[in-house]
């Protein structure tokens, strides 16, 4: 019969695979953090599945639940363009990286091969010999592996300082300052004759202030550049002919009154 361990591997491990190729070549940085969300929820319930109930709530609760979202978070406010990952501002990262991943890649050939060769003593084993899973855990960190487990934490400091220096980004160009955007402003002004000053509001000298009314000029004609482009293309806005149509007509109501006077 078929254990609850090998149907969960078997159901979960293509979503897996499909949710890390996903993280890799998504195209954007929030889609590829979900997909590692989707792979992180994955190997929480392997756990769950072998009998690891500690190692399934610190999955859920602190990577997937705390680390990622923040991840998630940061990129949702901040933004990250795929254009950003073209300039190194640290020479050498590149290569560095290379060499971590090929590092990383023969560590997990090592430990797969480690797993198939020698015969694996099993959860149950090592959780009946001190009581639990959770307290067979607690005696390997803070006995036999006490030292490692405190490194480990100043690693993961050391990380993170290290990820904000690789994040951090010198500005290439010179700052713009209100002087040079005024002066960018004159010089359209001078080339193509566009107005220096800054665009009409929606609705001025209409009947309502909303922002598919584009503003009417006091001639009477409709300013285009008082409404979003976006507006334009989609066919969300007034009808230009229906806004002036007032206009002209008050325009001949008073023309006929100096005729006729």
């Amino acid at each position: 019969m078929v254990s609850a361990d090998s149907f969960a591997f078997w159901l979960l491990a293509p979503v897996m695979i499909l949710g890390a190729l996903g993280m890799i070549l998504s195209r954007k940085p929030v889609h590829s953090a979900l997909c590692l969300a989707t792979v992180m929820i994955s190997l929480a319930v392997q756990y769950a599945a072998q009998d690891a109930p500690f190692l399934f709530a610190v999955q859920i609760i602190v990577y997937t639940g705390a680390i990622l979202m923040l991840f998630l978070f940061v990129l949702m406010l901040v933004g990250v363009d795929t254009a950003d990952s073209l300039v190194e501002t640290i020479k050498g990262q590149r290569a560095l990286a290379v060499v971590a991943g090929v590092g990383f890649g023969l560590l997990l050939v090592f430990a797969v091969g480690n797993a198939v060769v020698d015969s694996p003593i099993g959860l149950i084993d090592a959780n009946a010999a001190d009581g639990g899973n959770v307290q067979g855990i607690a005696a390997l960190l803070f006995n036999r592996y006490v030292f490692v487990f405190e490194a480990t934490s100043a690693l993961l400091i050391t990380a993170a300082v290290g990820a904000m220096v690789l994040a951090h980004r010198e500005r290439l160009t010179p700052k713009v300052t209100q002087a040079d955007l005024a002066a960018e402003r004159l010089r359209r002004y001078a080339e193509t004759g566009q107005h220096p000053g800054p665009l009409p509001t929606p609705g001025v000298f209409a009947r309502h202030n909303a922002v598919d009314t584009p503003a009417l000029l006091p001639d009477g004609s409709v300013s285009e550049l008082s409404v979003s482009a976006t507006l334009r293309a989609r066919g969300a806005i007034l009808d230009s002919e229906d806004l002036v149509l007032p206009i002209q007509q008050t325009t001949r109501s008073l023309e006929a009154g100096e005729e006729d006077r």
